[in-house]
């Protein structure tokens, strides 16, 4: 089961569970699914309390990073046990998922990704 523990427009940060396996990894999806049909466009997902993460945890990662997107949104882990940051590396998923150290370096870059977005471009 997922905790929100803050909610700022459109961002939420929601704290994982000690673990997310085949056992709950779909309960934990779908209640961040439900954030996001509520209209979190930012996911913070704070994994700092996680102890353990199987397949299961990774493909929800995939699927709520692929739902996000679908509606123009951006999924951030935060405080990521360095052992899991370093298996998403290996499989490749660091490029995926941007990997931040706490969940309030989450939330700043979140915070800059929004005024990059509403800068005008501008052209040479």
């Amino acid at each position: 089961m997922i905790t929100v523990r803050r909610q700022h427009g459109d961002t939420m940060v929601a704290q994982l569970p000690e673990e997310i396996d085949y056992d709950n990894a779909p309960m934990v999806g779908a209640q961040c699914e439900d954030l996001i049909s509520q209209g979190c466009r930012t996911l913070i997902l704070d994994a700092s309390a996680v102890q353990y993460l199987d397949s299961s945890a990774i493909s929800m990662l995939i699927l709520l990073l692929r739902l996000l997107d679908g509606h123009g949104g951006s999924l951030r882990l935060a405080a990521l046990d360095a052992h899991y940051q370093q298996t998403l590396r290996l499989l490749g998923l660091d490029s995926l998922f941007p990997l931040y150290p706490t969940v309030e370096a989450a939330h700043r870059a979140t915070g800059r990704e929004n005024m990059e977005m509403s800068q005008p471009s501008r052209s040479a």
